[in-house]
């Protein structure tokens, strides 16, 4: 029996930072992410995460933002924010995977799924990432990943990512 994904209201915004005031950093890309206009309506605890992949660098605070509300600005011009704000806040992307002031990847928007030059939806890694994984599921432990058909909660449990991820204390 086929059964429908329900419908997903919402997007969902990854945070990261690993360098310089790493939780200030969030704090300004939340405080960006709303001067921008975007209705954030919850937001994840931060979490302290080993960064991903062979290059030595200092360990990332992560949260997760999920948007919503009424007006949902359009995946592209969602990107294109999300974009403008790493740049003010000091995003430079001169080594791939490197330490950086703050990233921010829309992770799943609504139910849509895209792929595009410059967009993919869902985010391609996502599932494959513990540091989003954890953040994601405290949020919609029951959300349906909308390629994947299984839900948020069931790719955190079944991740091959063994990464340390845990509730940062500030």
């Amino acid at each position: 029996m086929f059964t429908q994904t329900p419908p997903i209201d919402n997007a969902y915004v990854a945070l990261g930072s690993n360098l310089g005031d790493r939780a200030g950093n969030l704090l300004l890309a939340v405080r960006g992410m709303m001067a921008a206009g975007l209705n954030i309506t919850r937001l994840s605890a931060i979490y302290e995460t080993e960064p991903v992949g062979d290059l030595a660098q200092p360990s990332f605070l992560n949260m997760v933002a999920e948007l919503g509300g009424e007006y949902l600005a359009q995946p592209e011009e969602l990107l294109k924010a999300l974009l403008q704000i790493e740049k003010s806040l000091g995003r430079t992307r001169e080594v791939p995977h490197g330490p950086r002031t703050v990233d921010l990847d829309l992770l799943i928007y609504r139910n849509e799924v895209r792929y595009s030059e410059t967009l993919t939806l869902p985010h391609p890694r996502l599932h494959e990432r513990r540091f989003v994984l954890e953040p994601l599921a405290e949020l919609c432990p029951q959300l349906v990943h909308p390629r994947l058909h299984r839900t948020i909660g069931q790719l955190l449990n079944d991740t091959a990512d063994n990464s340390a991820v845990k509730r940062w204390q500030p």
